[in-house]
């Protein structure tokens, strides 16, 4: 007798957003995240699976049995640490090993890197470093290899952890005393030239191997401030852009779900690929997209993560891109530049600016600032909406120098 087939999604990690974008589609679910979060999710009458995501190895057939039990049909990762787990789970829930073959290439950024190459896309020069010398060498054969004369300034490299997400852990590397500040315990790390050009992110929702729908997302300054759609002079370069994406799809044999993956597009059009997520992307860019288009990204996600999903519901989903946006919508991340908390400033020549939506900035109850490594973590986030591009970049320049808080 053949097994009957799961009806159930599970949503591996903890979003309100997506927990209330698939209460809206009226689909069985359930969430797998934190164990702190199992007295909100009695509360509110949320199916919920308490779950550290780590040890997958030793504790992927647990879960398995408890969504299995669950009549659960597929995984959906909600962020970074749950892509290979929902990779293992999906990979059982479909009878198909490859699929977490597949999704370790896309947690692993030295491993993306050479797949990405191999496929003939274009990536800087990359190398992993197990410790500081490994990366005194590198950044000396880089800037030999630009030919760099006594006493001018060494082009930058970056140094990323291999598995974490986005800006985490992200630092930019210029000469030794930057070398130095970096602690053994965060090696092995990889490190990866500096690729010129202006940086932006895609947003691939991807069913049966197929791009149905490509967002852009216009980066002002990495892992400050965005917005979406991109802009005319970004959104020009879409034909060579899609191309791209397809290229990746078809080089990590992508079959369901989304992808964001992040591209530095020099004057003359010349992409090159700097790394992919299969994940909600951070910048709250699904948000943006809602905002933007009217659709939520969330509930995309979980049709296109669904096989069953047919073309009719996709095509009844999704509008066109880029003409469909009703404007632009942008964030700005804010990040104290003083050690202790004491007050929240918020211009009243922003407040009443008109693109000026909101803001979830707040005085912590910690005023101590958590010491930043890399990027590290913002402290609140504006919004803005509004009709031109050119206005929304330069107001998200002038207020990245600001000082919310004092």
């Amino acid at each position: 007798m053949k097994e009957s087939k799961g009806t159930v999604t599970a949503l591996l990690g903890w979003s309100l957003h997506a927990i209330e974008a698939i209460d809206k589609m009226n689909r069985p679910f359930v969430v797998v995240g934190p164990p702190e979060f199992q007295s909100f999710a009695d509360t509110h009458d949320i199916q919920f699976v308490p779950w550290v995501f780590d040890h997958l190895e030793e504790q992927s057939d647990e879960l398995y049995e408890i969504l299995k039990n669950l009549n659960t049909k597929v995984a959906v990762p909600i962020y970074e640490e749950t892509v290979e787990w929902a990779g293992a789970l999906n990979a059982r829930l479909r009878n198909n090993p490859r699929i977490f073959n597949k999704s370790l290439l896309l947690r692993d950024k030295g491993l993306m890197k050479r797949k990405a190459q191999m496929a003939g896309i274009r990536v800087g020069v990359f190398a992993e470093a197990e410790n500081k010398d490994d990366i005194y060498r590198f950044l000396n054969r880089v800037n030999e290899a630009l030919i760099k004369l006594d006493g001018d300034l060494n082009d930058p490299i970056h140094v990323k952890p291999f598995n974490k997400a986005g800006t985490v852990g992200h630092r930019m590397i210029r000469d030794r005393h930057e070398i130095e500040q970096i602690c053994d315990s965060e090696f092995p790390l990889l490190m990866e030239s500096h690729l010129d050009g202006q940086e932006f992110s895609c947003e691939a929702f991807i069913h049966n191997g197929k791009v149905k729908f490509l967002n852009i997302t216009e980066y002002v300054k990495l892992g400050h401030s965005n917005f979406v759609p991109a802009s005319p002079s970004l959104e020009e370069w879409r034909p060579q852009i899609k191309e791209e994406i397809e290229k990746l799809v078809e080089a990590f044999e992508v079959e369901y779900g989304v992808i964001h993956p992040e591209y530095f597009i020099s004057p003359d059009g010349t992409l090159n690929f700097g790394e992919v997520a299969a994940r909600v992307p951070g910048g709250h860019i699904f948000e943006l997209i809602e905002k933007a288009y009217g659709f939520s990204a969330f509930q995309a996600q979980i049709l296109c993560s669904d096989p069953d999903t047919t073309e009719e519901e996709l095509e009844a989903f999704f509008p066109e891109e880029v003409v469909s946006a009703k404007g632009y919508a942008g964030s700005l991340m804010v990040y104290p530049n003083v050690k202790v908390i004491e007050k929240l400033s918020m211009p009243d020549e922003l407040k009443n600016h008109p693109y000026f939506e909101r803001h979830d900035m707040f005085i912590p109850v910690t005023s101590k600032v958590a010491e930043r490594v890399g990027f590290g973590n913002h402290y609140g986030t504006i919004f803005f909406s509004g009709d031109d591009s050119q206005i929304m970049r330069e107001l998200m320049k002038k207020y990245e120098k600001h000082d919310f808080y004092l």
